[in-house]
């Protein structure tokens, strides 16, 4: 297989770990846990698994005795930088243990594990992957283990393969799987211990225990590396805005950091705009009075960076949606004998007065895409709206309006982009490759000591490697109740950007300057190789959460 001069490069680096790991551990025990809401139905639904305490992993020189563990991985959910390196901590950390240890990966996701898919992860297969990024050494997928017959076929593989523990890396819905995964085994003394390594580059996992999930810091860098690029463009050309849409649908983490890395001129918040009840059109006037006031000083470009998921945040929007699919779900057989040309009026004419107001707001484009683009429930699938796009094309109207109104004398010329699969299978980060292989070894550290139902915890990670606290936290610890299709659900709870948390107060202290001037930073690329403080910098969100 013929290989990059990077891939040669990075595949000799050694990750750093912390102080604990590299030589015999010992776990201490610290203060029990209990969910962060809804304790009574968490206990009742987890009578195994609730309530155990924090872990810790300490140095030690007692001698251990450990017999091989076979153990097996599965990647599940998309993909994330730094998988790969997590499993080779993992393995690493299971052969230092013992050397006739095995693990086995299950192929292309949960799904591997009950259609008995799979290969022995040797030595030569590990090497080939340590420190790139994708998931490919064993694939990915979206299967939910959701049902005893999925667990019980499961078992039917693990038992087959001597399999003790089973590790699951994967986001926050992954490792609620996991939990009631390892709740079931437990129940029935199947014997099998399952862990959970925490991944997003969404950076909605994350709690007191789990500083991020892992590939949020690669992927903030990639993506500011290109906005960085654009704006230097920007700066250059001088005629155009740019709008610029970025990954994490259920949370703004991601364009706050890039906005914390590249200063543009504006940055939206999906939370802020929910907390303060703004309307699509009051997101408009915004964007539109800062075009014109920078047009005013004699610049005619900029920046702004749009969250995924910001159409589900706006309420208005939100109560349209839910109107709009309740609607296209009870009356599918009428609706497709409209004629497309006049689908739009009809839509109008059966919606609220409220609602039908915003839908007649829209531009053609989106509106068709609220009605067309709709997942076999019949509900609008949100994520396929180009916010991008939205918000260019009715800013642009705005400006219309306020130039026959007076109050905008600029030019108005507009670029769109979405940066999305770009960031999820680039190289890991130094800071990456770090945390994910820390990860995986006390994953392995959690197997040794005979854990379940706990996701592996590397903290203080602002700190040199050295300092870095290994653990483990029980997944329970995280949960609460929600209602998911229809149903009162256990889900561990997706963490949102925090209005009075630091880096949303950073970029609230800044945003007036950044509108008006043109303070754009440039990261460039990842680096790999240098400087401490360029290669191993964290996130500016880790730097003022942790108040470094």
């Amino acid at each position: 297989m013929t290989k990059s001069a990077l891939q040669i490069a990075r595949a000799a680096y050694q990750p750093k770990v912390p102080a604990a790991l590299k030589g015999a551990v010992k776990a201490v025990a610290g203060a029990t846990t209990q969910s962060i809401a809804d304790q009574d139905e968490i206990l009742k639904l987890f009578p195994n698994t609730y309530g155990m305490p924090l872990i810790s992993f300490e140095p030690t020189t007692e001698a251990t005795d450990m017999p091989a563990i076979n153990a097996g991985v599965i990647l599940s959910g998309g993909q994330a930088p730094g998988g790969h390196n997590v499993i080779a901590g993992i393995f690493d950390g299971l052969k230092s243990l013992n050397a006739d240890a095995k693990l086995y990966g299950f192929l292309m996701g949960p799904g591997g594990l009950v259609d008995h898919d799979y290969i022995e992860l040797t030595a030569d297969v590990i090497n080939e992957y340590r420190n790139t990024g994708g998931f490919d050494m064993i694939g990915s997928g979206r299967t939910k283990l959701e049902t005893t017959e999925q667990y019980d076929k499961g078992l039917e593989i693990l038992r087959k393969l001597d399999i003790k523990a089973l590790v699951i890396i994967g986001g926050d819905d992954s490792n609620t799987n996991a939990c009631v995964l390892a709740e079931y085994y437990a129940s029935i003394n199947a014997g099998v211990q399952v862990v959970g390594c925490p991944k997003t580059i969404d950076g909605d996992l994350k709690n007191e225990m789990i500083e991020t999930s892992f590939g949020f810091d690669t992927a903030c860098k990639v993506y500011s590396e290109v906005i960085g690029n654009i704006q230097r463009d920007c700066n250059s050309a001088r005629k155009y805005w740019h709008f610029i849409k970025l990954m994490g649908r259920s949370a703004s983490h991601i364009a706050l950091e890039c906005a914390l890395q590249v200063q543009p001129n504006v940055c939206i918040v999906s939370e802020e705009v929910e907390a303060k009840n703004l309307s699509l059109g009051d997101i408009i006037n915004d964007i539109a009075q800062t075009v014109a006031d920078r047009a005013a000083a004699g610049n005619n470009f900029g920046t702004v960076l749009i969250p995924e998921g910001l159409v589900e945040f706006i309420p208005a929007m939100k109560a349209l949606i839910a109107e709009l699919s309740d609607f296209l779900a009870h009356n599918e057989d009428e609706f497709k004998l409209i004629k497309k040309s006049e689908q739009r009026t009809y839509i109008i004419s059966k919606l609220s007065a409220e609602n039908s107001a915003i839908y007649a707001s829209l531009p053609e484009g989106v509106a068709r895409q609220l009605t067309l683009d709709r997942d076999p429930h019949g509900n609008v699938q949100v994520s396929l709206i180009e916010t991008e796009k939205l918000l260019a094309e009715m800013v642009g109207n705005r400006l219309n309006e306020m130039k026959s109104e007076g109050n905008y004398v600029g030019k108005f010329a507009s670029q769109v982009h979405f940066f999305g699969y770009e960031g999820r299978c680039a190289a890991p980060s130094n800071y990456d490759a770090d945390y994910c292989y820390s990860l995986g070894y006390t994953a392995s550290c959690l197997i040794a000591s005979g854990k379940t139902g706990y996701m592996s915890s590397v903290r203080n990670t602002t700190a040199p490697a050295a300092e870095w606290i290994a653990g483990g936290v029980p997944v329970t610890m995280m949960m609460n109740m929600e209602k998911r299709h229809g149903e009162m659900k256990p889900v561990i709870q997706k963490a949102l950007v925090l209005l009075d948390g630091a880096p949303f107060l950073k970029l609230v202290a800044n945003r007036a300057d950044w509108a008006k001037n043109t303070a754009y930073v440039y990261p460039g690329p990842i680096q790999y190789f240098g400087p401490t403080e360029v290669c191993d910098q964290s996130t500016k969100t880790l730097e003022l959460e942790l108040a470094k």
